[in-house]
């Protein structure tokens, strides 16, 4: 989850089969499953992986196994997108430099096809192109778009406008699916660009056949905050604090089998399904598709989403230093790591050494968030850990 300093300034793990979850993640025609944790592994915990300048919102990797970062937006940062460097104290600009600003050297603007602007999900699809979801929200704002580039040939190789009516005002884009069997991108839209209720979030499909989009769910309780349950921090602390702001549908993963696509806002008590064939059936008006919207599981205030081939989602605990897991098993929330420094824990995202990685954004800490005193400060924490079972890389 992303937020907008410029409105904000204003007012034991699982036995799992590993052959059968190399076979799935075959059938599924993807880049690969992460390597299966051997299985004496001991529990799962949290290890500090890098150690960077800025604040990281998304992680994907490049077919390589390379990890590439974007910036968090919140914070307005010079490069936008970074491939992590050896010594994992930095990183590179990626694609390139020309790529991480809209002004030229004069102080004019570039057109809005060469340039990345306001960036928080990415993801490398089966094929080797990464997308990078462009919400358009520094100013000058722009356009929401779909950035994606050829990893393998270093070129771009598509840009996707996302216009109006599947992008409004109110529109924050933070993550995304890639669906290559049903030639679809869906978008988790957060709806708090303009404010602190996510009153108008929603999803956006978009064709990646014919580049068209469109806007589903606004409205549908399964993608709007519950207003009466504010972001809390560090519960029971001293540093415990809620911060007035509500997001809606943030966190969204796709199974390895491409048949459910999961999603939950930030400030709710709940994860909700739907199954992609559903979701891309154009028959389906509004209130039959969301008939079809089914509650999951419970959980507690969550922000990034990530599943394995087992059907495991992984949750971030953004208030709470923590990641957490939903097994596919029992759909009972539990924590599954913590660390004192994993403050605002972001997006999460599978490697190709077989670890989870997330990223502490420190949110709580920056001025808006915390009574206009700045306590955010380098360096920020790269995190990894290992699953419960494997996943597909990148996602």
């Amino acid at each position: 989850m992303a937020l907008r300093s410029r409105f904000l300034s204003r007012p034991h793990p699982q036995a799992f089969p590993w052959a059968l979850a190399a076979a799935v993640c075959a059938a599924a025609a993807l880049v690969g499953c992460a390597t299966a944790p051997s299985p004496d592994a001991e529990p799962a915990k949290a290890e500090i992986h890098a150690r960077l300048p800025g604040a990281v919102g998304g992680i994907t990797t490049l077919p390589s196994g390379q990890l590439v970062i974007n910036y968090h937006p919140f914070y307005d940062p010079a490069q936008k997108v970074g491939l992590l460097n050896a010594a994992r104290d930095g990183t590179t600009p990626y694609p390139n430099a020309g790529w991480q600003t809209c002004r030229n050297a004069d102080g004019s603007q570039k057109a809005p096809d060469t340039c990345l602007n306001w960036v928080l999900g990415l993801h490398t699809d089966a094929n080797g192109i990464l997308w990078l979801l462009d919400s358009g929200q520094a100013e000058p704002r722009i356009t929401p778009k779909l950035v994606g580039w050829d990893t393998r040939t270093n070129a771009l190789h598509r840009i996707i406008p996302i216009p109006a009516p599947a992008s409004l005002p109110e529109s924050q884009h933070n993550d995304f699916v890639v669906d290559l069997k049903r030639q679809v991108i869906v978008i988790a839209d957060e709806g708090i660009a303009t404010g602190p209720r996510g009153d108008k979030a929603a999803l956006v499909v978009v064709d990646m056949k014919t580049g068209g989009s469109r806007r589903v769910l606004q409205g549908h309780d399964s993608v709007l905050p519950d207003f009466t349950r504010p972001v809390t921090v560090d519960q029971g602390l001293p540093t415990a604090k809620q911060i007035p702001i509500f997001v809606g549908v943030d966190g969204i993963a796709l199974d390895a089998q491409g048949e459910w696509l999961y999603y939950a806002p930030l400030n709710k008590g709940q994860v909700y399904r739907l199954r992609m064939d559903d979701l891309v059936n154009p028959s389906l008006g509004a209130e039959a598709l969301g008939a079809r919207v089914q509650a999951y599981a419970a959980k507690p205030n969550t922000g990034g989403l990530s599943i394995d081939t087992a059907g495991n989602l992984y949750l971030t605990e953004v208030g709470e230093r923590a990641i957490g897991v939903i097994p596919a098993d029992t759909r009972t929330y539990r924590r599954l790591v913590s660390d004192p420094g994993m403050v605002w824990p972001d997006g999460v995202v599978y490697a190709q050494d077989g670890y989870l990685y997330t990223g502490a954004a420190q949110l709580p800490l920056a001025a808006p968030l915390n009574g206009g005193k700045a306590e955010n400060a380098p360096p920020y924490l790269l995190y990894r850990f290992r699953p419960l079972a494997p996943g597909i890389p990148g996602f």
